[in-house]
Protein backbone atom coordinates (compact mmCIF):
# COMPACT_ATOMS: atom_id res chain seq x y z
CA UNK A 1 0.00 0.00 0.00
CA UNK A 2 1.43 3.36 -1.03
CA UNK A 3 1.85 6.02 1.65
CA UNK A 4 -0.90 8.19 0.12
CA UNK A 5 -3.32 5.23 0.12
CA UNK A 6 -2.34 4.36 3.69
CA UNK A 7 -2.87 7.97 4.76
CA UNK A 8 -6.33 8.01 3.16
CA UNK A 9 -7.34 4.73 4.79
CA UNK A 10 -6.15 5.89 8.19
CA UNK A 11 -8.08 9.15 7.91
CA UNK A 12 -11.24 7.21 6.98
CA UNK A 13 -10.91 4.84 9.95
CA UNK A 14 -10.25 7.74 12.31
CA UNK A 15 -13.37 9.54 11.10
CA UNK A 16 -15.47 6.38 11.46
CA UNK A 17 -14.18 5.76 14.97
CA UNK A 18 -14.26 9.37 16.16
CA UNK A 19 -16.74 11.28 13.97
CA UNK A 20 -17.01 14.38 16.17
CA UNK A 21 -13.70 14.96 17.99
CA UNK A 22 -13.71 17.57 20.74
CA UNK A 23 -10.87 19.36 22.48
CA UNK A 24 -10.39 17.35 25.70
CA UNK A 25 -9.43 20.43 27.71
CA UNK A 26 -12.35 22.36 29.21
CA UNK A 27 -12.34 25.99 28.07
CA UNK A 28 -14.71 28.73 26.99
CA UNK A 29 -12.58 31.11 24.92
CA UNK A 30 -9.11 31.66 23.50
CA UNK A 31 -7.70 32.78 26.85
CA UNK A 32 -8.93 29.81 28.86
CA UNK A 33 -7.81 27.46 26.07
CA UNK A 34 -4.34 28.99 26.11
CA UNK A 35 -4.10 28.60 29.89
CA UNK A 36 -5.35 25.00 29.79
CA UNK A 37 -2.92 23.99 27.05
CA UNK A 38 -0.03 25.60 28.92
CA UNK A 39 -1.00 23.60 32.00
CA UNK A 40 -1.22 20.35 30.03
CA UNK A 41 2.56 20.09 29.53
CA UNK A 42 3.78 17.07 31.53
CA UNK A 43 0.25 16.70 32.89
CA UNK A 44 -2.84 14.77 31.85
CA UNK A 45 -5.84 16.59 30.42
CA UNK A 46 -7.98 15.01 33.13
CA UNK A 47 -5.81 16.57 35.83
CA UNK A 48 -5.86 19.95 34.09
CA UNK A 49 -9.65 19.83 33.92
CA UNK A 50 -9.73 19.28 37.68
CA UNK A 51 -7.66 22.36 38.51
CA UNK A 52 -8.91 24.88 35.94
CA UNK A 53 -12.40 25.48 37.44
CA UNK A 54 -10.91 27.02 40.57
CA UNK A 55 -8.26 28.85 38.58
CA UNK A 56 -10.79 30.28 36.11
CA UNK A 57 -13.05 31.34 38.97
CA UNK A 58 -10.20 33.45 40.35
CA UNK A 59 -8.83 34.46 36.96
CA UNK A 60 -11.49 34.32 34.23
CA UNK A 61 -9.48 36.58 31.95
CA UNK A 62 -6.00 37.99 31.40
CA UNK A 63 -6.69 41.11 33.46
CA UNK A 64 -7.56 39.09 36.56
CA UNK A 65 -4.67 36.65 36.12
CA UNK A 66 -2.20 39.49 35.62
CA UNK A 67 -3.10 40.83 39.06
CA UNK A 68 -2.35 37.53 40.82
CA UNK A 69 0.95 36.54 42.36
CA UNK A 70 2.62 33.39 41.03
CA UNK A 71 2.49 31.87 44.54
CA UNK A 72 -1.30 32.19 44.56
CA UNK A 73 -1.55 30.62 41.12
CA UNK A 74 0.74 27.81 42.19
CA UNK A 75 -1.59 26.86 45.04
CA UNK A 76 -4.42 26.42 42.53
CA UNK A 77 -2.40 24.31 40.10
CA UNK A 78 -0.19 22.47 42.61
CA UNK A 79 -1.21 19.00 41.41
CA UNK A 80 -0.09 19.72 37.84
CA UNK A 81 3.49 18.91 36.97
CA UNK A 82 6.01 21.77 36.92
CA UNK A 83 3.62 23.91 38.94
CA UNK A 84 6.27 26.47 39.97
CA UNK A 85 7.39 27.34 36.45
CA UNK A 86 3.85 27.15 35.05
CA UNK A 87 2.59 29.61 37.66
CA UNK A 88 5.36 32.05 36.78
CA UNK A 89 4.72 31.68 33.05
CA UNK A 90 0.97 32.08 33.39
CA UNK A 91 1.23 35.34 35.29
CA UNK A 92 3.94 36.69 32.97
CA UNK A 93 1.87 35.69 29.95
CA UNK A 94 -1.23 37.42 31.30
CA UNK A 95 0.68 40.62 32.07
CA UNK A 96 2.02 40.72 28.51
CA UNK A 97 -1.49 40.19 27.12
CA UNK A 98 -2.76 43.12 29.18
CA UNK A 99 0.20 45.37 28.43
CA UNK A 100 0.60 44.65 24.71
CA UNK A 101 -2.68 43.19 23.43
CA UNK A 102 -5.45 44.79 25.45
CA UNK A 103 -5.97 41.57 27.41
CA UNK A 104 -6.69 39.55 24.26
CA UNK A 105 -4.87 36.47 23.00
CA UNK A 106 -2.95 37.34 19.81
CA UNK A 107 -3.85 35.39 16.69
CA UNK A 108 -0.46 34.84 15.05
CA UNK A 109 2.13 32.12 15.60
CA UNK A 110 4.90 34.69 16.02
CA UNK A 111 3.17 36.58 18.82
CA UNK A 112 1.91 33.45 20.58
CA UNK A 113 5.29 31.73 20.55
CA UNK A 114 6.89 34.86 21.99
CA UNK A 115 4.78 34.51 25.15
CA UNK A 116 6.39 32.90 28.24
CA UNK A 117 5.70 29.18 28.44
CA UNK A 118 4.16 28.97 24.96
CA UNK A 119 5.89 26.68 22.48
CA UNK A 120 5.00 25.75 18.92
CA UNK A 121 2.60 22.94 19.90
CA UNK A 122 0.67 25.16 22.32
CA UNK A 123 0.51 27.95 19.76
CA UNK A 124 -0.68 25.48 17.12
CA UNK A 125 -3.55 24.26 19.30
CA UNK A 126 -4.69 27.81 20.03
CA UNK A 127 -4.35 28.95 16.43
CA UNK A 128 -6.41 26.05 15.15
CA UNK A 129 -9.01 25.55 17.84
CA UNK A 130 -9.53 29.16 18.91
CA UNK A 131 -8.94 31.01 15.64
CA UNK A 132 -9.67 28.38 13.01
CA UNK A 133 -6.26 28.71 11.36
CA UNK A 134 -4.59 25.67 9.73
CA UNK A 135 -2.20 24.05 12.20
CA UNK A 136 -1.16 20.49 13.02
CA UNK A 137 0.00 20.22 16.64
CA UNK A 138 2.04 17.05 17.17
CA UNK A 139 2.13 15.53 20.65
CA UNK A 140 3.63 12.23 21.82
CA UNK A 141 0.56 10.24 20.70
CA UNK A 142 0.67 11.66 17.18
CA UNK A 143 4.44 11.24 16.94
CA UNK A 144 4.15 7.59 17.99
CA UNK A 145 1.20 6.72 15.75
CA UNK A 146 2.60 8.50 12.69
CA UNK A 147 5.77 6.44 12.95
CA UNK A 148 4.00 3.19 13.82
CA UNK A 149 1.64 3.57 10.85
CA UNK A 150 4.56 4.62 8.60
CA UNK A 151 3.13 8.02 7.80
CA UNK A 152 6.48 9.48 8.80
CA UNK A 153 9.99 8.20 9.42
CA UNK A 154 11.13 11.43 11.04
CA UNK A 155 12.86 11.29 14.40
CA UNK A 156 11.61 14.67 15.63
CA UNK A 157 8.25 16.25 16.34
CA UNK A 158 9.04 18.91 13.78
CA UNK A 159 9.77 16.31 11.12
CA UNK A 160 6.58 14.38 11.81
CA UNK A 161 4.56 17.61 11.64
CA UNK A 162 6.09 18.43 8.26
CA UNK A 163 5.36 14.94 6.88
CA UNK A 164 1.75 14.92 8.08
CA UNK A 165 1.11 18.37 6.63
CA UNK A 166 2.41 17.11 3.29
CA UNK A 167 0.06 14.08 3.38
CA UNK A 168 -3.16 15.86 4.33
CA UNK A 169 -4.81 19.11 3.13
CA UNK A 170 -4.92 22.03 5.61
CA UNK A 171 -8.70 21.80 6.03
CA UNK A 172 -8.23 18.35 7.62
CA UNK A 173 -5.48 19.23 10.07
CA UNK A 174 -7.58 20.40 13.03
CA UNK A 175 -9.94 17.43 13.32
CA UNK A 176 -7.27 14.95 12.26
CA UNK A 177 -5.00 16.18 15.05
CA UNK A 178 -7.75 15.63 17.62
CA UNK A 179 -8.70 12.23 16.19
CA UNK A 180 -5.10 11.03 16.32
CA UNK A 181 -4.69 12.14 19.93
CA UNK A 182 -7.95 10.53 21.03
CA UNK A 183 -7.30 7.35 19.03
CA UNK A 184 -3.90 6.97 20.63
CA UNK A 185 -5.41 7.29 24.07
CA UNK A 186 -8.40 5.00 23.52
CA UNK A 187 -7.29 2.30 21.08
CA UNK A 188 -3.55 2.36 20.47
CA UNK A 189 -1.79 3.44 23.67
CA UNK A 190 1.98 3.20 24.02
CA UNK A 191 1.76 0.38 26.55
CA UNK A 192 -0.35 -1.95 24.47
CA UNK A 193 -2.79 -2.03 21.59
CA UNK A 194 -6.45 -2.84 22.13
CA UNK A 195 -8.52 -5.19 19.93
CA UNK A 196 -10.52 -2.15 18.81
CA UNK A 197 -7.56 -0.69 16.89
CA UNK A 198 -8.91 -1.32 13.39
CA UNK A 199 -6.08 0.65 11.80
CA UNK A 200 -3.32 -1.62 13.09
CA UNK A 201 -5.36 -4.66 11.99
CA UNK A 202 -5.83 -3.30 8.47
CA UNK A 203 -2.13 -2.49 8.24
CA UNK A 204 -1.24 -5.97 9.44
CA UNK A 205 0.76 -4.66 12.36
CA UNK A 206 1.41 -6.89 15.37
CA UNK A 207 -0.20 -5.91 18.63
CA UNK A 208 2.00 -4.12 21.12
CA UNK A 209 1.73 -5.67 24.57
Amino acid sequence: MRKSERAHMIAEELELGIPDPQVPLNHRDAFTLLVAVMLSARCTDARVNKVTPALFEKAPDAVALAKMRPTAVRKLIATCGLADSKAEHLVQMARILVREYGGQVPDTFEKLEALPGVGHKTASVVMNQAFGQPAFPVDTHIYRLARRWKLSEAHSVQGVEKDLKALYPPEMWGKLHLRLVLWGRMFCPARGCTPQCAICRRLGLPRVS
